[in-house]
């Protein structure tokens, strides 16, 4: 396998499963011209009958299904999801191999696809990995090789045609008999499906999956029946339970709470709060949700309102919106019950997909307009870089999620514990870069906060500012005075995973993993 050598000096394929791939070439330097794809032109003569199918299997068997093909899935479901195992079952009981899995994420819901995977049912995966999926890949259990993308960076794959789907099954809580759903209403309801919205738009197949169907017309409609070629129903999508969680949870942890304070005081300090057109994004996390609780209170002290924060939804965030601290809502996934039920009864509670939200090749995602974006991950090195999909330990368990889409805030903040167990998470070497330290602003720990020095214009907003501000050597040096310095895990030659950069060029390599069992 020829490596080269991309702009922040990661060795990367010259090539990711036979096509062409571009090294990272530092942010805003890839500009790609052409077209976008299109999908097959379909006849509505095709579609003056039912669309409705039986059940799951008559519709399979009415589908152009093959050997090789890529299928795709949404993740709104979280570790709720029934689909994605029902049907990769299905097409494994009619003999089909090499499948190729595009979801948008898989959970540890999806443990069962390690055994279609062993079998040659799955190929390999297109799309992020939390947990038992990924720990394969991380030791050489695919044929070919992984591609994590971003949210936005999948639309933009799927949109520019470097991610080709030939059939989408879309889970939808509820649906009409023309394929029109939405994810507000029904038993599994989720809140919005806009991970979906490229796969209706792009795929060659477009088959809905509801649990909910009811007649033409439902509204609102996240996916529009003019993309769908099939609906059919199941007894249930999933699990309530754990779709969504019923209540996320403030993080009790002093030094976890400290993080918080400080991130939300160096929103405050920067002066951002009370400038026009203020707004945030922060996860669903104990200590995100901290830094809302945090950033709240200030934005009342100050009679501060944003313009808009943006979701992932949660009770916090569907409380802030009620007491009329925000705007609106700009919301890519409900957190929990609140934001789903905010989501359906809200006028000023918007739902979101990765085209206006975080699509890189679009006249214009919405992302930077975003003033603050806190978000976690598993490291950060002494160039800012964050690493958020491997562990130090070379372990494969995480997607990309958002997060690279959301580091395109003004003020990006990077909230992570000095260290962890006996792990620093502060090192000089990241194992995975993630997210260039280019778009990094600030590192926030328990041990002190630093600024990246390219962000010389920050450093001047907190001039004024008790924040305990360091530099990122002294906070590694403190980190390792604590841990000790940390063994790097052993890796083979082997690429068993690429990490796209939003453009689409490959920022990072996950080579297979050195474990007791070789």
């Amino acid at each position: 396998m020829k490596l080269v050598k991309n702009a922040l000096g990661r060795e990367v394929p010259a090539e990711v499963n036979g096509r062409k791939a571009l090294p990272f070439k530092g942010i805003g330097k890839h500009k790609p011209s052409g077209r976008k794809v299109g999908p097959p032109i379909p006849t509505g003569a095709a579609y003056t009958s039912s669309k409705v199918q039986q059940d799951l299997d008559t519709m399979l068997d009415t589908m152009d299904l093959h050997d090789g093909m890529t299928i795709s899935f949404h993740h709104h479901l979280r570790n709720g999801d029934y689909l994605v195992n029902m049907v990769v079952d299905k097409l494994a009981e009619r003999g089909l191999k090499k499948l190729v899995l595009a979801p948008s994420a898989l959970f540890p819901v999806h443990e069962p696809l390690v055994q279609h995977i062993k079998e040659g049912t799955v190929s390999h995966v297109l799309g992020s990995m939390n947990g038992p999926v990924g720990r394969l890949c991380t030791v050489g259990g695919m044929d070919s090789m992984a591609v994590l993308r971003s949210h936005g960076g999948r639309y933009r794959a799927i949109q520019d045609g470097d991610l080709h789907i030939d059939a989408a099954f879309i889970a939808a809580p509820t649906a009409d008999v023309h394929g029109n759903a939405n994810g507000v209403h029904g038993p599994s309801a989720c809140g919005p499906l806009g991970f979906a919205l490229a796969d209706s738009l792009y795929a060659d197949q477009v088959a809905v999956v509801t649990d909910n169907l009811v007649p033409f017309p439902t509204f609102p409609w996240a996916i529009e029946g003019g993309n769908v070629d099939f609906v059919t129903t199941v007894d249930k999508l999933g699990d309530p339970e754990k779709i969504v969680s019923g209540t996320t949870k403030v993080t009790t942890n002093e030094d976890r709470l400290k993080i918080a304070s400080w991130a939300a005081q160096l929103v405050r300090d920067s002066g951002l709060i009370e400038e026009p057109e203020f707004s945030f994004q922060a996860g669903a996390g104990g200590m995100s949700l901290a830094f809302i609780q945090y950033i709240a209170q200030y934005m009342r002290e100050k009679k501060v309102v944003a313009d808009f924060a943006r979701g992932g939804s949660t009770k916090i965030l569907v409380d802030m919106l009620k007491e009329g601290l925000t705007k609106f809502i700009l919301d890519g996934q409900s957190f929990d019950l609140a934001g789903v039920e905010s989501l359906r009864d809200n006028w000023n509670h918007i739902e979101t997909n990765p085209f206006v939200s975080y699509n890189y090749h679009t006249k214009g995602c919405f992302a930077p307009r975003v003033k603050a974006s806190v978000l976690g991950g598993t490291e950060v090195d002494l160039n800012f870089n964050v690493n958020v999909n491997t562990h130090s330990d070379g372990w494969l368990l995480h997607g990309i999620g958002g997060f690279q889409d959301a580091a395109d805030a003004y003020m990006t903040i990077i909230t992570v514990p000095l260290y962890r167990k006996t792990n620093p998470i502060v090192v000089d070497r990241v194992h995975t870069i993630t997210a260039p330290g280019e778009v990094i602003d600030a590192i926030v720990t328990d041990h002190g906060v630093a600024i990246n020095p390219k962000r010389q214009d920050l450093l001047h907003r907190l001039k004024n500012s008790d924040l305990p501000l360091v530099s990122i050597e002294e906070l590694h040096e403190k980190a390792i005075s604590i841990t000790g310095k940390p063994e790097k895990p052993q890796t083979k030659d082997d690429v068993i995973a690429v990490i796209e950069w939003r453009d689409g060029t490959i920022i990072d390599s996950v080579k297979q993993l050195v474990v007791e069992e070789d």
